[in-house]
């Protein structure tokens, strides 16, 4: 009975942001509604639960600074062109119907990298690209697959992306060493998925008609502008510096903050790599019109992430903290223990769990910041391993988190991506109207594939197979509840 009163404070959570509470008031909530259980069932004292709130809150104040810099990066590089000159220089060339889905993924998945947004992606690519659609001939819930893969791309392994960020916070992991874990992995399943694109056009007939970028956004109607205004203004804004042309070395800071992250620098450092580049490149090509103009930008990102993000991680934090004081997770992590023999079935049961939370919770910040704690409890109070093994564990399990809340998304009809999806398009493209999610779901090549290779790639230990994607195995790591058999 104890058990599971320890567990309510997930229910309450979960409870509330199922019924349209934002999490930003159900994460306080909760936290005060855990400090009663925890005062009730287990007789800690206000403090003690305090102290452990504080405690667990100190592993968040680095991600912190991460997310203050990465929403003004990402505001700099809307802002100053170093997103318009991506798809610019992407689209140069023109597109036919049969090659539009490959290229619409390819730049939403790069311009997501460098904006760290799926949904300002999204809104700023579906006009361009739904068009040109249009123009061309082509098959439009095949280009709405594209999109909406190639926009959530980057939220699941960008720099800057808040919930690549605060995935890897709860875990307590680099976000550099995480985005190279995945890396050489997910980079692969974008190549497979432009393939598949590529070969479903084909199969379709589809005309070799060529089509322009001006074109398409020539074709856009004023009110088509009001409603991207309304809902996502940097759209607008992206839109504008894409119809007026920006020189192709605005690229550069893009260039700059990946080249650095490859060669293993700090995030904060890449970061800040990029602030500064786009502000010179900017002041360059005449998009930044003066520093205080350009401060302002940085100043709107770092009151973005601090009006909503920091604030939710704040208290997010101190209810993990609670909940971990109390050993809330420990009946989840035994039901889990036994069904699996092997680490890697364990951490192949962490991801159906992010998985399943994302389509309870139907958000994929509220699976990261709920389930995320849970994952992270059951593998270290379970697994025996060298200090380098449990990091990498640690590491797997942060990609879980925000590859089953952002990618798995796209296979969940009632998940609110699916309505933004499903209202964006409808608003930039009236003729999309009549597009399902179900025709959305069943062209998103992207998350069909990177769903189903992380599990299956877990499970079956080919993971082996991917450069740097191995998590370890037995001898080096094993279940507690096995030691028998390694502890000779």
């Amino acid at each position: 009975m104890k058990a599971l009163l320890r567990l309510t404070p997930i229910v309450v959570i979960a409870g509330l942001m199922l019924s349209g509470m934002d999490i930003l008031l159900a994460a306080p909530l909760s936290f005060m509604y855990a400090i009663l259980i925890a005062m009730i069932v287990d007789r800690y004292k206000f403090n003690e639960l305090l102290d452990a709130a504080l405690d667990n809150l100190k592993h968040f104040l680095i991600v912190f600074l991460i997310l203050q810099a990465a929403y003004a990066v990402a505001e700099c590089f809307m802002a100053t062109g170093v997103a318009a000159s991506v798809i610019n220089m992407s689209l140069a060339a023109g597109l036919n119907a049969k090659v539009l889905a490959v290229v619409a993924l390819m730049v939403t998945a790069i311009l997501s990298i460098a904006t760290g947004t799926s949904w300002g992606t999204f809104a700023a690519c579906a006009p361009i690209f739904l068009w040109l659609n249009h123009i061309v001939g082509g098959n439009i819930a095949l280009t709405i697959g594209a999109i909406a893969g190639g926009s959530c791309f980057g939220d699941n392994i960008g720099l800057i992306s808040d919930t690549t960020i605060v995935s890897s916070g709860i875990q307590e992991v680099e976000i550099i060493k995480r985005v190279r874990h995945q890396g050489v992995w997910s980079f692969l399943c974008l190549a497979i998925s432009a393939v598949v694109f590529y070969f479903v056009g084909v199969a379709l007939g589809l005309p070799s008609t060529t089509g322009q970028a001006a074109d398409a956004i020539a074709q856009i109607p004023q009110d088509v502008w009001a409603a991207l205004a309304e809902k996502r203004p940097s759209a607008v804004t992206l839109l504008e510096l894409v119809k007026a042309g920006v020189p192709a070395y605005m690229i550069l800071p893009l260039i700059i903050v990946l080249g650095l992250a490859i060669k293993g620098f700090s995030t904060l450092i890449c970061l800040g790599a990029g602030i500064i580049s786009s502000l010179i490149f900017g002041l360059m090509a005449g998009t930044v019109g003066s520093i205080s103009e350009f401060l302002e930008l940085v100043y709107t990102g770092f009151s973005d992430a601090g009006s909503w993000s920091i604030a939710m991680m704040l208290w997010v934090g101190a209810f993990g903290g609670v909940m971990r004081k109390m050993n809330a997770f420990d009946p989840i992590a035994v039901v889990v223990l036994k069904m699996v023999r092997k680490v890697r079935h364990l951490m192949f049961s962490n991801a159906v769990i992010c998985l399943l939370g994302n389509a309870a919770l139907a958000d994929e910040m509220a699976q990261i910041v709920t389930i995320g704690p849970i994952i992270k409890d059951m593998t270290e109070s379970s697994v025996v391993g060298s200090k380098e093994d449990m990091y990498t564990l640690a590491l797997r399990n942060a990609t879980f988190s925000d590859a089953m809340g952002v990618l798995g998304s796209q296979l969940i009809p009632w998940h609110v991506y699916m309505g933004f999806f499903l209202g964006i398009s409808a608003s930039v493209y009236p003729l999309a109207a009549n597009v399902t999610v179900g025709d959305i779901i069943t062209h998103n090549y992207l998350a069909w594939i990177a769903v189903g290779s992380m599990l299956f790639l877990t499970f079956t230990g080919l993971d082996r197979f991917i450069p740097l994607f191995k998590i370890p195995s037995e001898p080096d790591v094993y279940l507690k509840s096995q030691a028998a058999q390694y502890e000779k």
